[in-house]
């Protein structure tokens, strides 16, 4: 164990010693960063100006990504699968003001946890790490410099991060890492989390358009007694009940064909196939196919 997780660990258990769970609650009716950033391009905030509006009180959560701690006054970098928002936290305003479920535009609900004391909900954010998961309510303002931030009125610790995160903190760049430690690679890496998203929107427009065409979405066995569609290596498997080998499906297309048989025109399927073959950066042994 290297002294970085042991120092993360130390302070896991100062909070749970301060009574703080370091693993959170539910924090619903959170507003993402991308909509709050949105929802301040109208707003007039001069430099060194906090809202006190109803309109600029809101609840976000993210990871923290940047952690700077000038006395009394901390600044974070919280990330979300919409972006990134600066938070700023005061030792003097901290938990001095609630946000009401009416007021704030995202809702903070009635659900959400009774409220710290500030001073236990300052000490938490001395404690703060890098990958830690935190979520603030907050009204909106700018820094002397203009800087968008979130004044947070209130701070709780979500998910306490033991494991340092990579030293290319702003960028995981080791490929062989990358592709071994993926959840590290989506969040140190924005343009991977993008891949995601964009392949997840693709795949919904074509089943858009599939069905404006009047294709039916069909699901055909992976496991199959007698492989075929393709000219590939199958995996094997063993059906201990019926004691049979069967084998991953390397395609679907001849259970699609006898959808066709059956009476369905037009049938697709979005199908998990499997070949037992050669791998690279660019073939997967498993993968996905449209057909």
């Amino acid at each position: 164990m290297n002294d970085q997780r042991q120092d993360r660990i130390n302070k896991r258990e100062k909070l749970r010693a301060l009574g703080v769970d370091p693993y959170g609650s539910r924090f619903v009716d959170i507003v993402k960063n991308a909509d709050i950033r949105r929802a301040a391009e109208p707003m007039t905030i001069d430099p060194g100006q906090t809202l006190d509006t109803p309109a600029a009180r809101f609840r976000a959560a993210g990871r923290v990504m940047l952690y700077r701690d000038i006395g009394k006054l901390i600044f974070l970098t919280i990330r979300d699968w919409t972006g990134e928002l600066q938070v700023g936290i005061s030792k003097a305003t901290l938990g001095a003001i609630g946000v009401s479920p009416a007021d704030a535009p995202g809702g903070a609900s009635s659900a959400a946890a009774p409220q710290v004391p500030g001073e236990l909900q300052w000490q938490t954010a001395k404690t703060l790490d890098l990958g830690d998961i935190i979520g603030v309510d907050g009204q909106l303002g700018r820094t002397k410099t203009g800087e968008l931030t979130l004044w947070a009125t209130s701070l709780r610790l979500l998910s306490k991060c033991v494991q340092p995160p990579p030293e290319k903190w702003h960028g995981l760049t080791d490929t062989e890492a990358r592709y071994r430690r993926r959840y590290v690679d989506l969040f140190a890496n924005p343009e991977s989390r993008d891949v995601f998203i964009r392949r997840a929107r693709i795949i919904q427009h074509v089943r858009d358009t599939l069905h404006a065409r009047s294709f039916i979405e069909v699901d055909t066995p992976v496991l199959q007694p007698i492989y075929g569609g393709a000219a590939a290596r199958p995996f094997l498997t063993h059906h201990n009940t019926l004691d049979m080998k069967l084998f991953l499906r390397i395609s679907p297309e001849l259970y699609l064909k006898r959808c066709m048989v059956g009476g369905l025109e037009r049938v697709y399927e979005f199908s998990r196939c499997f070949r037992n073959e050669g791998i690279s950066p660019r073939h997967n042994p498993e993968f996905t196919m449209l057909e």
